[in-house]
This record gives C-alpha cells, sequence and structure tokens, in this order.
C-alpha cells in the first residue's frame, strides 16, 4: 500500500485479489484496485467505512483532486473506499488488448460472464472482511454502483450498515426490451427540451448529419457516421449536457477552398465523447446487466428502435422532422465504427446472445429488508426510468425515496454536497 497527500484527504492505493469465479474460490484471480480516503486529520481514528460505487458498468472510480465534491462531506466522518470495480480502473483490465489472452471470442464472452453486479457485490464482500475487520459497511452506489447496492441488499444484506443510491434504483424484472421501450420516449422528451433551448441547433444536428451520411469521415481511425452522431444525445442525460451539446454544434464547419467541411476540431471532439476506448465494457457488458430470466438481450437497443421511427436519422437528413440525439444505447454498429471496440464484434455478439445469466435480485429477501435505505429518483432520468425505479422502492422494505427535478442523473457529481447530506439525513430519520 502507498499513501499520498492532496488538499485535505490523505489517500491510501489498496489492491485486493479476488476469484474470477466466486463459485470456484480456487482458481483463477484477478486483481481489484480501491482508493482509501480519509480526512488529513482523521488518520489515524477508528471510522465507519463507506464504500463508493461508480456508475457504468465499465468505469472506474471517479478521481477526485482533494476532498472536493461529495467526497469531503463523505470524509467528515467516514474512511472512504473509492473502488474500481472489476475490469475497470486500476483493477485488472479488460479491453481489446488484453482480452486475446483469455483465447478466442468464446473464452472472451465466458470470462467477461463474470464481471456483472453479482460478481462484484461478491467482491465488495472479500474486500470488506479485509479492510473493516468484518464491520458492515455504507454503500453509495451511482447509476450501475445504484443496481449493485440493490443487488447487494438482495444476496449479502449482512454486509451493510446503510445503503444510498442515487439515480439508480433497477427494474427488478424488466427485460433489456422492457427498459429500452420506456427510454426512447424519454430521449425523445429530453431531444425537445434542447431544441426548444437552442432552435439554432435543429439545422446544425440536421446538416451535420447529412455532411455524415455523405463523406463518412475518419477521425483516429474511428469513422464518423450520423448515428455515431446521433449517439451525443447521451450528454442530454447531465445537468449541464445541453448547454455542452450546444457549444460543440455551434462550430461544426469551417470553408474551405473546397467549400464547407467539418472542421478537424469538431471531428476529434465528436470522437473523443464518443469511443469507448476509457471504457469498453460500458459497450461489451450494457444490456447485460439488464440480462436474467433466462431471455437473450440479443441487441435490445437495436431492435426496440425500429419501433420509433423518428430516431432514424434519414428522416431527419431528407427534411422529414428533426434530427433526433439517442442516448446510452449501444448497438451492434458500435463494434464497427469504433477501432477500440472493433476486435470485440465476435465477442460482443455472444453477449447479446447468451441466456444464462442467472436472477440478480431476490424479491423476498428485498420485501423483508431491514438495511436503512434512501435513495434519489431523479424525476424523468433520461437513463433510469422513474416508473421503474419508484416501482423497485415500493418492492424494498423500509426504503426511503427523494423524488426531485432539481438535478439530473449526475446529481451526486453536481450537488455532490447537498445529495449527500440529504440521503444520510433520511437513512438516519433525522427528516
Amino acid at each position: 500500500m502507498s499513501s499520498y497527500r492532496q488538499p485535505g484527504v490523505v489517500l491510501t492505493d489498496r489492491r485486493f485479489t479476488v476469484p474470477l469465479d466466486h463459485a470456484d474460490p480456487g482458481g483463477e484471480r484477478i486483481e481489484v484496485f480501491g482508493r482509501e480516503a480519509v480526512a488529513a486529520g482523521r488518520v489515524g481514528q477508528e471510522l465507519p467505512w463507506l464504500v463508493y460505487l461508480e456508475g457504468g458498468p465499465g468505469f472506474g472510480a471517479r478521481r477526485f483532486v482533494g476532498a472536493e465534491a461529495w467526497l469531503g462531506r463523505a470524509v467528515r466522518e467516514y474512511r472512504v473506499l473509492l473502488l474500481d470495480q472489476r475490469g475497470t480502473g486500476l483493477s485488472t483490465p479488460a479491453n481489446r488488448q488484453t482480452l486475446p489472452l483469455r483465447g478466442g471470442p468464446r473464452e472472451q464472452a465466458d470470462y467477461l460472464a463474470h464481471f456483472r453486479s453479482d460478481s462484484i457485490v461478491r467482491d465488495c464482500e472479500l474486500i470488506r472482511a479485509q479492510v473493516t475487520g468484518g464491520a458492515p459497511w455504507t454503500v453509495l452506489g451511482q447509476s450501475f454502483g445504484g443496481f449493485c447496492a440493490v443487488r447487494y441488499l438482495s444476496a449479502a444484506p449482512e454486509g451493510l450498515k446503510a445503503v444510498l443510491i442515487t439515480g439508480g434504483l433497477p427494474s427488478l424484472d424488466a427485460h433489456a426490451d422492457d427498459v429500452y421501450r420506456a427510454a426512447y420516449p424519454r430521449i425523445e422528451r429530453k431531444v425537445a427540451a434542447h431544441y426548444a433551448r437552442y432552435p439554432q441547433d435543429a439545422e446544425r444536428a440536421r446538416d451535420i448529419a447529412a455532411y455524415l451520411a455523405e463523406h463518412r469521415p475518419e477521425s483516429a481511425g474511428h469513422r464518423l457516421t450520423p448515428q455515431g452522431f446521433q449517439s451525443l444525445g447521451i450528454m442530454l442525460g447531465g445537468g449541464s449536457g445541453s448547454h455542452q451539446l450546444h457549444y460543440l454544434l455551434e462550430n461544426a464547419f469551417v470553408r474551405t477552398p473546397h467549400g464547407a467541411e467539418l472542421s478537424d476540431a469538431f471531428q476529434e471532439a465528436v470522437r473523443a465523447a464518443c469511443s469507448f476506448a476509457g471504457h469498453p465494457l460500458y459497450a461489451l457488458l450494457h444490456e447485460s446487466i439488464y440480462g436474467q430470466g433466462g431471455r437473450a438481450t440479443d441487441w435490445a437497443a437495436e431492435r426496440v428502435r425500429a419501433e420509433f421511427p423518428q430516431f432514424d436519422p434519414e428522416r431527419a437528413t431528407a427534411g422529414d422532422g428533426p434530427l433526433l440525439f439517442t442516448g446510452e444505447t449501444v448497438h451492434p454498429w458500435h463494434f464497427d465504427v469504433d477501432p477500440a471496440l472493433r476486435p470485440l464484434r465476435e465477442t460482443a455478439e455472444l453477449l447479446a446472445r447468451r441466456t444464462d445469466w442467472p436472477a440478480l435480485y431476490d424479491p423476498e429477501r428485498l420485501a423483508a429488508n431491514e438495511v436503512p435505505v434512501a435513495a434519489a429518483v431523479y424525476h424523468d432520468d433520461m437513463y433510469v426510468d422513474t416508473a421503474h425505479s419508484l416501482g423497485t422502492a415500493a418492492a424494498v422494505r423500509g426504503l426511503r425515496t427523494w423524488v426531485t427535478n432539481e438535478f439530473e442523473h449526475d446529481g451526486l457529481r453536481a450537488g455532490g454536497p447537498r445529495v449527500l447530506d440529504r440521503l444520510l439525513a433520511m437513512v438516519r430519520d433525522e427528516i
């Protein structure tokens, strides 16, 4: 372990080894990384633990600089473990460079089947025994981290002192088709709100999509397509995302000796925003987080989109309505246009066809829950359906919800100390 200081905190890098397959504890092991954070003046004190589970899947824990955002509030009373879930951050990596070590696509898909929330919770339990001496800890789960927290309540509630969830209450039984069937109308509302705020962007977006359809440019090996451009709509799920999207679009074209072209700066910004190089597990495993009940996910977002023809970019470029951006949906074509994903296309196909996903949630155990749980549910959250979240809230005994439209999906980041304060007060029955 190595320790170092940043403003207001002392950080310690910690590494843990866990079984790849928890059903085979004597088999292959992988590494999980966690960064311990404690207030600078409380290093030697006995403090309760809070473990943070990032959203995703496929993202390592947020890299804070000092006691900023919600971490500053947390270290006032907790020793915090910022966990890089298996396959992310500084944990044993899983990407186009490392996965061939497993073998071919079949072996890679079998390996990645161990990277869902059920395995993440088993990791947490092994790690908890090492860092707390067996004492229960508090879990803070953002987005997919909240999905993991609900799995935790289903599988190992004895390890939990309290659970705090922000934008991450999953449906207990919805298939991926149901998730995306609910998502596309929400996405359309977010796009309409963006164009109402920035009406000039409607024509710009249509012109950009038309240019991409005709020229199919590449940036650093990434093929820029109308569908890929549409995926910038994922920005609209954050509090400042609409403004960021507007600024991205405003200088898309430059005048050249050959006429108007998309600027290098714009193409690079789009490539950076759309690339999965930093989080390939998001693309590989995103739909599998809904996999249970013996059904394949089978590219649910792509199939369900056919039920919403208004999202077809050709309609917009033909002048039949505005270009509709999409959201956090993953499609087969992502594995054709993105060089970080291209070698993993067959692996992704095998995961999409997989039918043996085990159940993630235990409704009976959740109905008998005794762990204090508080969840921020963001009204009309672009990424997680509000109705699904409230249905789950009603199914978990004692779970308290804070339903708010003050924040978008990134409320913990945008309003961190206030959001964390509110949830802590709720699990302590102070409000």
